[in-house]
This record gives C-alpha cells, sequence and structure tokens, in this order.
C-alpha cells in the first residue's frame, strides 16, 4: 500500500505580505529598492560624556559659562535647560575640548530615558556634554537633521528601550546605540529634504506653543484684572462689596464610604477626592460610588456648586476649584461651596481659582502644619463680590478666552499627529517628496 505524505496539505498557510513593486522587504519592514538599511556605527562618531574622574561637580559654575548637558536636560527632540542646569567655565572647555557639542550633534542621556534625544542646533553650539549624557556625531555624508528625526521613529526609541542594559535602569552605551538601525534615502538631498519637510512640521508646533503661552498668560492676566475690579466691563460702574465667603456660600464636608463594602464602590455616581479634583471642571474621577454609599456616609455635591481644595505644603502647593456639572460625591479632604442667591458658581470657580496665592499664604500665615486649609478659615476669607450680571459678564468673557485656548490645544494636538504620521511615511520611504530622486539616483 503507498503511503502518500499530506503534512504539507494540512500544514498551516502564512500569507506572506503583499511587497509592492519598487520596493523590498527588509527587516525593519518594506523599504523603497533603493533605499538601505545601516547602522549609526556605521554613519557616526559615538562619545561618551566625561566620568568623574575628569570633571568633577566641584568644577561646575554657578554664574559663568555653558550648559553642561545631561539625561535632564534632554527633552522629545529638543533641549530643555533651566535655571538648575549646571554650567562650566572655559577652563573647563579648554581642558576638555572633545566633549563640547558642536552642531548636528544628536545627544541622548546614558540612564533612565534612553529613548529621547535632542539635536544640537546652531543655539547650542558650544555647549559641554554631561558625564550622564552620550553623543553621536554624524558623518558628512548624511544629514543629522534627517538622523534627528530617525530617532524619534516610535520603533527606533522602543529598539533602544529593548536593548539598553541595566535591571532597575535603562543604561544606554556606545555598543548599543552603534547597533541601532536607521533606513537611508539613496542621496544627501533627498535625506535633507525630508528633514526640512519635518521641521517645518515641529516650526509650526513650536508656533503654536509660543501663541498657547501667550494666550494663556493674557487670560491669567485678564482674569486677576476683572476679579480684582482693577479693569471694568463697559457699561458696569460701583463699587463691590466686600465679603466673607461664609456670607455668601453654604460649606459641605465630604466623607469616604466604607472601603470593605464593595456594594458602595460598584455605582454610577463619580467619586472625587484631593487626587482626582481638577480646576476648572470636573469631568471624571478614579471611582464611582452608589446611591447607598452616599447614605452612608459620604457627601453629595449639588450642580453648580465649586468643590475646593487649598493645599500648601513641600510636596502640594495648589488651589483646585472644580466646578460641579454633575452631580459627584466627595472625600473628607475636598469642601463643597454652594453659592448662595448673590454669585453663581461659574464666577466662584474663577475668583478661587484667581485668589490662589491669597488663599495659599493663609495656609502658611495659620501654621498649619497638615497644608490644608481648614473651613473655618475658608469662611472669614475676603472676597470682592460683583452684581450679578457683572458676574456672568466676567465669566462670558473669561469662557470665550478659554474657547480659544481649546481651539488652539486641539489645533497643537492634530499638528502633532500629523507629524508623527507624516515621520512614518517619509523616514520609511513609504512616501517619496520627489520621485526623480530616484532616477537621478539611478543615473548617476
Amino acid at each position: 500500500m503507498e503511503v502518500r505524505d499530506v503534512s504539507a496539505e494540512y500544514a498551516p498557510r502564512v500569507e506572506m505580505p503583499v511587497v509592492p513593486e519598487g520596493y523590498k522587504q527588509s527587516e525593519v519592514g518594506v523599504i523603497p529598492e533603493d533605499w538601505e538599511i545601516s547602522t549609526i556605527g556605521n554613519l557616526a562618531s559615538i562619545k561618551t560624556g566625561p566620568f568623574g574622574t575628569l570633571l568633577k561637580a566641584s568644577e561646575y559654575s554657578q554664574g559663568d559659562g555653558v550648559p553642561l548637558i545631561s539625561v535632564g536636560e534632554i527633552g522629545s527632540g529638543k533641549f530643555r535647560v533651566s535655571e538648575h542646569t549646571p554650567l562650566v567655565s572655559e577652563d573647563v572647555i579648554r581642558r576638555l575640548p572633545q566633549y563640547v557639542l558642536k552642531t548636528g550633534d544628536i545627544v541622548f542621556g546614558r540612564k533612565g530615558a534612553v529613548d529621547r534625544s535632542a539635536r544640537v542646533t546652531d543655539d547650542e553650539d558650544g555647549w559641554f556634554l554631561g558625564s550622564d549624557g552620550i553623543s553621536v556625531r554624524p558623518d558628512k555624508r548624511n544629514d543629522s537633521s534627517f538622523l534627528a528625526y530617525q530617532f524619534q521613529r516610535h520603533e527606533t526609541q522602543q529598539w533602544l528601550l529593548q536593548n539598553a542594559v541595566g535591571t532597575t535602569m535603562a543604561s544606554l552605551n556606545q555598543s548599543v546605540l552603534g547597533r541601532t538601525h536607521v533606513v537611508l534615502p539613496p542621496s544627501y538631498d533627498e535625506q535633507r529634504a525630508i528633514a526640512t519637510a519635518l521641521s517645518d512640521v515641529d516650526a509650526l508646533l513650536e508656533a503654536l506653543d509660543r501663541l498657547i503661552a501667550k494666550k494663556r498668560n493674557i487670560k491669567q492676566a485678564t482674569m486677576q484684572q476683572l476679579l480684582t475690579a482693577q479693569t471694568r466691563l463697559p457699561g458696569f460702574e460701583g463699587q463691590w462689596a466686600k465679603l466673607p465667603l461664609g456670607d455668601i456660600v453654604t460649606f459641605l464636608s465630604g466623607g469616604t464610604p466604607s472601603r470593605n463594602n464593595e456594594s458602595f464602590w460598584a455605582g454610577d455616581i463619580p467619586w472625587i477626592s484631593a487626587s482626582t479634583l481638577r480646576t476648572f471642571y470636573i469631568c471624571r474621577s478614579d471611582s464611582n460610588v452608589t446611591k447607598e454609599a452616599v447614605s452612608a456616609g459620604s457627601k453629595m455635591a449639588p450642580i453648580g456648586s465649586v468643590l475646593l481644595l487649598v493645599r500648601g505644603s513641600a510636596l502640594h502647593n495648589e488651589v483646585l476649584a472644580g466646578l460641579v456639572t454633575k452631580p459627584v460625591c466627595f472625600n473628607q479632604d475636598v469642601k463643597a461651596l454652594v453659592p448662595q442667591a448673590r454669585i453663581c458658581g461659574q464666577f466662584l470657580a474663577l475668583l478661587m481659582h484667581g485668589r490662589a496665592q491669597d488663599l495659599l499664604s493663609l495656609v502658611s500665615s495659620a501654621g498649619n502644619t497638615a497644608g490644608v486649609l481648614d473651613t473655618k478659615l475658608i469662611k472669614a476669607f475676603e472676597v470682592q463680590l460683583p452684581p450679578l450680571d457683572e458676574q456672568v459678564a466676567i465669566v462670558t468673557i473669561l469662557a470665550d478666552m478659554d474657547s480659544q485656548l481649546k481651539a488652539l490645544q486641539q489645533r497643537r494636538t492634530k499638528t502633532a499627529a500629523l507629524k508623527q504620521a507624516m515621520m512614518q511615511e517619509l523616514l520609511t520611504g513609504r512616501m517619496r517628496l520627489v520621485d526623480s530622486y530616484k532616477h537621478e539616483t539611478q543615473s548617476c
């Protein structure tokens, strides 16, 4: 009897990915036929920052010098120096010139967030590589901006995180960084064109960031002037009343339902604590409770009231005043301020936020070791109160400014998402900016 091998008939069929014409399959995915894959070790020189034996902390300067770039100064694509960033003097630079950063260098942190990197521009030229930094200096065959964007690709960042050494903290070294794969177009000009397109989007993001910061500052200044009657809206005049909060709001204290009763924590009523309260609006919570929990010790805050937390300490220095737009429960760390007839809830939330520094000063002057302002002091806190129609007008002006800020932030979010999509397409060759690049390369 003939035995027939049927294993091939029943073997699982694996669908091979379809590679479009003009592309090829590679270890990093499908790329154009005229693109190649290389490692950073073949494209650049890599240098680790000086160790403690070469540069001691005692040599850092607090006044004159250039910024010392370590992991804390490296953001996502840009540097973030502050008044806390150490400086190094000209003496150190002359003694250790090999660690001076130049335009085009790409800098990483050696420990911690090893997936972050930033390219040195003309503005940072001459800064100094710190001991916790590691730099890549591309050769002249490749565009440094293009390589810097390759390091911002999600796949490249994940590879660095997965291959970094160390169990408790990810650590980057020259060997790991040198093995990092990048995808390269056939010409420097195409690299440059891709980098230029992405840098244009970065410039738009930076412009949006500046505009958002400007609008936020304008809103803060406007709020300060309107809430203190330094500036009056057209059509309003007369003195504002000066009253303690206790005369215009009713205070409610919260509570926490028993954690041992699981049925209390299986409801649909948002439960607000100190860690979940936000300014200006309460939109979600980490936990939800039942109606039974309310009757068993928690409290409900009515719509239009303001949940307030004033906390001053080394770890927390904040005033959170969230307007209640739907029924919520709250715990004992939070106070509910229920407006009486003379004040509207939106104005009260703005007023609490606008007087944040005064409230925090009250905590300090009271000598409250717990760092939380108690109800007695809040009730005695004096505020200036305009007529109700002027309150509504002020709320309307500030709400319009909030809407403008929100629209700008949404635009920035969409632009950032567009950049990520462009990076994915352009840096892998799925989208070619100029078709003639391929033909020009082949004809040379």
